[in-house]
């Protein structure tokens, strides 16, 4: 039994499993550098707290800026070679960020590591649409996703004994494990056989832009960014939100985020059973809607006067049900993103659609400090109807986008 309970996370072709071992590997490494990174920007290179924030903004405007024009690329030289190069690249500037001295090497550094930071995702899945059977590919998504979370706390355990010696040596090796990760995912991917599809036509050096013309998929990449709220509110709402409003014990905060972890890595494959089905994303994306606006209702109500005991328990059912909106967002957002980008601009089109959570990582904390911590209850309330728009808006640009659908096929 134990054993067909396993299978049931393991993808069914052998480019499925290959690709989640590749994530596997790359967020091992990540938990490597999440971990110490911090710690060695401020006592090896000698950063000021400002300009670790100037760098971390440095990956994040270009990785905005190139996002779409490298998803044209990855489109028009193949997925997994351009796959390959980023995460080569990657190694690259990892490494030379293990040696870098002063400010301005460190925010050019971050810079150029962020030119393919959000590239990768859709690169990934351009090439797993092209490398797994189509009622394989959500179950590889979903596992991928799953050992992704195993990866980053496995990385960040093992950094633990680097950290405590606190050397200059075992600080620059965290960051040279990243970039050694890399390396090891790019040799797993040069092994992996896939089916090259035809090339697409050529187009001019600004074709980039015609993909946020389709004023369809945008709208259902705008609705599915509203969705992704739920990062900010993981990331921002529940710690704030525990300590300063509710009884419960400051401590929790760890438990709640252990608990997110772990519920991912143990019911993201499962959930994603059936997404395939014609109407499969559209499902998920509402139901997450609903489980993301019944959290908000749950985490309102652990502000009252519940006690210790009490408090801590509501948090830990808004969590769960906060957890459910994430998974099934992670799950819609997959399937309709990819079975809405034209054939041969799959990569510019899942470009484009990433750019939500891009917009998510700008507008949402400051969304969730002014009007959700700042109101209370009423911030929550205003959430929550932000969300029930986006539910009930969804059905608009997934129909036409089904007619456009059947009209190309016609």
């Amino acid at each position: 039994m134990i054993s067909r309970l396993l299978r049931t996370y393991v993808p069914e072709s052998a480019a499925g499993r290959a690709f989640a071992l590749v994530a596997l590997l790359d967020s091992v490494g990540t938990g490597f550098y999440l971990a110490g990174s911090t710690i060695f920007f401020i006592h090896v290179i000698g950063l000021s707290d400002a300009q670790v924030g100037l760098g971390l903004a440095a990956t994040g405007l270009t990785a905005f800026l190139a996002t779409v024009p490298l998803g044209v690329l990855t489109d028009r030289w193949g997925a997994r070679r351009m796959l390959m190069a980023y995460q080569l690249w990657r190694a690259v500037w990892f490494a030379a960020l293990a040696f870098v001295h002063g400010p301005v090497a460190f925010v050019v550094v971050s810079a150029l590591l962020g030119l393919v930071e959000r590239a990768v995702s859709p690169a990934s899945q351009s090439v797993v649409s092209v490398a797994v059977p189509g009622r394989d590919r959500t179950r590889t998504l979903a596992t991928m996703r799953s050992v992704r979370n195993i990866g980053f706390s496995v990385g960040a355990m093992l950094t633990a004994p680097l950290l405590a010696a606190g050397s200059t040596p075992a600080y620059r090796t965290v960051i040279l494990a990243d970039a050694a990760s890399f390396v090891l995912a790019a040799l797993l991917l040069a092994r992996l056989r896939v089916e090259t599809p035809p090339p697409p036509v050529r187009r001019g050096g600004l074709s980039f832009l015609r993909g946020f013309g389709d004023r369809r998929y945008l709208e259902l990449s705008a609705l599915s960014c509203v969705l992704a709220v739920h990062m900010s509110v993981l990331a921002v709402a529940v710690p704030l939100w525990t300590v300063r409003e509710t009884d419960a014990p400051a401590a929790l905060v760890s438990a709640l985020v252990v608990l997110n972890t772990v519920l991912v890595v143990v019911f993201q494959v499962p959930l994603a059973k059936g997404a395939e089905q014609a109407d499969g994303g559209l499902r998920a994306m509402r139901l997450a809607g609903l489980a993301l606006i019944a959290s908000c209702a749950v985490f309102a109500v652990a502000a009252a006067p519940l006690g210790p005991v009490f408090a801590g328990g509501t948090l830990v059912v808004a969590t769960l049900l906060l957890t459910a909106g994430e998974l099934w967002h992670s799950i819609g957002s997959w399937e309709l993103s990819y079975k809405y980008a034209p054939e041969h601009r799959k990569a510019e089109y899942l470009s484009i659609f990433a750019l939500g959570n891009s917009v998510q990582d700008v507008l949402g904390p400051p969304l969730i400090t002014v009007v959700v911590l700042g109101f209370g209850g009423a911030g929550w309330a205003a959430l929550g109807a932000l969300l029930l728009c986006a539910v009930l808006l969804l059905p608009l640009p997934v129909a036409r986008l089904d007619h456009r659908l059947v009209t190309a096929k016609g």
